[in-house]
């Protein structure tokens, strides 16, 4: 099986929200996933792109997707952050998401930032897993926090 990574394009974006919401399936949250396909291009495609992805192919069709953004940290300095590391059930562990993660390490040494983050939810073993294949560091001790749009709005 060969599978090919690049940039993720515009033309991308409505298979890349169905990975999106494969994904949101297998965390047990469908209804958060509040994005449209407009918001999600423009986001990523607009005149003020805030995120880039990367895509693994199949066959000629898209079977994972890695998506990530720049964060700054106060204490490390400039950061890649994995927002989403997606791979279609019939393709996991099959390399695909080896090859995604192993072009954002690449991606990040290019750019010169000082490391790479991202968030696991603490059931999923698979991906914890994986992760620790590269001597990644779990944080204890941390909580996640969040307003959500109706929530500031009534500020």
């Amino acid at each position: 099986m060969s599978i090919n990574i690049r940039v993720a394009q515009r033309e991308d974006c409505p298979r890349l929200m169905e990975l999106v919401h494969e994904l949101a399936l297998f965390e047990k949250a469908p209804e958060e996933v509040t994005v449209s396909l407009q918001e999600f291009e423009d986001a990523g495609f607009g005149p003020k792109p805030i995120w880039k992805a990367f895509v693994a192919e199949a066959e000629g069709q898209i079977v994972g997707f890695a998506v990530y953004y720049v964060r700054y940290s106060t204490w490390k300095g400039c950061r890649l952050y994995l927002e989403d590391l997606i791979v279609t059930e019939q393709y996991r562990g099959k390399g695909v998401g080896k090859l995604l993660f192993n072009v954002l390490i690449a991606e990040a040494k290019e750019l010169g930032f000082s490391g790479m983050v991202w968030q696991v939810l603490d059931w999923n073993e698979p991906a914890i897993n994986f992760y620790k294949k590269y001597e990644a560091s779990m944080e204890a001790g941390w909580l996640n926090a969040s307003l959500s749009k109706e929530q500031f709005l009534n500020y």
